[in-house]
């Protein structure tokens, strides 16, 4: 095992992934340095986190020289594509995370790269399903990069420790569901997460990595054990 000291990144730390990562972040040990990049603040207060405060997620000129030199990154940044066109979609999805990614590429070329993509995406880009289409493509983008990149496709989180989404639809569904989600877990382990299990895994890609770049429910659960 290794280890040495990490420094991460996270981008979308508000949300609810973003949260789940940072939470474990801030509890190990290993994790000298966290620094989260977003439109707001979080309201959060620890002596080894970081925040900045970044509007253009299209354009990192402006603090590029701050994002160096890092370990990880856990790109947790993403909407729902309901009531969206898809070039709003796309430009959230696929522009944001790949602005991002390029540019780390550059500043931090042996950085693992840990993006939350979901359960049902299409790895040829060419389906009929806008929102798994786009997911295929910025996986595909992703992967193509120099960086040692895993793709995170989770179904149903259940949130623990307080951790609510920022989107008004799943926090309903989590309010209507709150009952089922722990039977979920038991009766279903390989295809309900919660999201300890989302932050741990993203935390140990970071630390041991894993054979597959596409993560289903299952391994994240394996590597989450680790």
């Amino acid at each position: 095992m290794n280890s040495r000291p990490i420094n991460v990144l996270v981008f979308g730390a508000s949300g609810m992934v973003g949260m789940a990562v940072l939470r474990e972040c801030l509890a190990d040990p290993q994790v000298a340095r966290v620094l989260s990049v977003g439109r707001s603040a979080l309201g959060l207060h620890n002596a080894k986190l970081g925040q900045i405060i970044h509007a253009d997620l299209s354009n990192y000129s402006a603090i590029e020289s701050s994002l160096e030199p890092f370990d990880a990154c856990f790109f947790c940044l993403g909407v729902s594509s309901a009531g969206l066109t898809e070039k709003a979609y796309e430009r959230v999805t696929y522009d944001f995370t790949l602005a991002t990614a390029t540019i780390l590429a550059r500043l931090n070329p042996r950085m693992t790269f840990v993006y939350v993509s979901g359960a049902g995406t299409d790895s040829s880009g060419e389906g009929r399903i806008m929102w798994a289409r786009i997911k295929g493509r910025t996986e595909n983008a992703l992967l193509a990069l120099p960086l040692s990149s895993y793709m995170l496709r989770p179904g149903i989180i259940q949130p623990l420790h307080g951790i609510r989404s920022k989107t008004r639809s799943y926090r309903l569904f989590y309010s209507l569901a709150a009952f089922l989600l722990p039977l979920l877990r038991a009766a279903f382990p390989n295809h309900v997460l919660s999201t300890t299990q989302m932050g741990l895994a993203m935390l140990n890609l970071a630390k041991h990595g894993y054979a597959k770049r596409i993560l289903e429910t299952r391994d994240i659960k394996i590597i989450a054990e680790r």
